[in-house]
């Protein structure tokens, strides 16, 4: 099964960290990644840029509004993703624990499932 593992966390705390602590941060999770990047289960993974970089584009009732910035105001900020390839939920979460842990201070991470919108999306999976 394919999942989405989505990353949210304080973006003035991670903007906050030093280029030394950035990199230690990416150094971390890079080591957890490698695992999974071997076995070739590991999709695309994504830092996005800050929510001041962010446009949105709303449809409520008549032409869709773009607006700058990020959809609605949080607490935390969705900062990023990985898309990976388990046998179950069970070996996602096993997973996250491990991103969450190479992670300092907060954040949270949302394990979803993927679905496919066209059948043609999931035989390219498959391949």
């Amino acid at each position: 099964m394919l999942y989405a593992i989505l990353c949210y966390n304080h973006e003035d705390t991670v903007g906050q960290w030093t280029k030394e602590e950035d990199d230690a941060v990416m150094a971390r999770l890079d080591a957890v990644l490698q695992p999974v990047e071997r076995s070739g289960r590991l999709g695309p993974v994504a830092r996005l840029l800050p929510t001041t970089a962010a446009t949105t584009l709303r449809k409520a009732g008549g032409e869709p509004l773009v607006i700058d910035g990020p959809f609605a105001e949080t607490k935390e900020q969705f900062l990023g993703f990985y898309l990976v390839d388990f046998d179950n939920l069970d070996e996602a979460l096993a997973f996250s624990k491990d991103l969450a842990e190479a992670n300092p201070g907060g954040g949270s991470y949302e394990i979803r499932p993927v679905g496919y919108m066209r059948e043609r999306d999931k035989d390219m999976h498959a391949s």
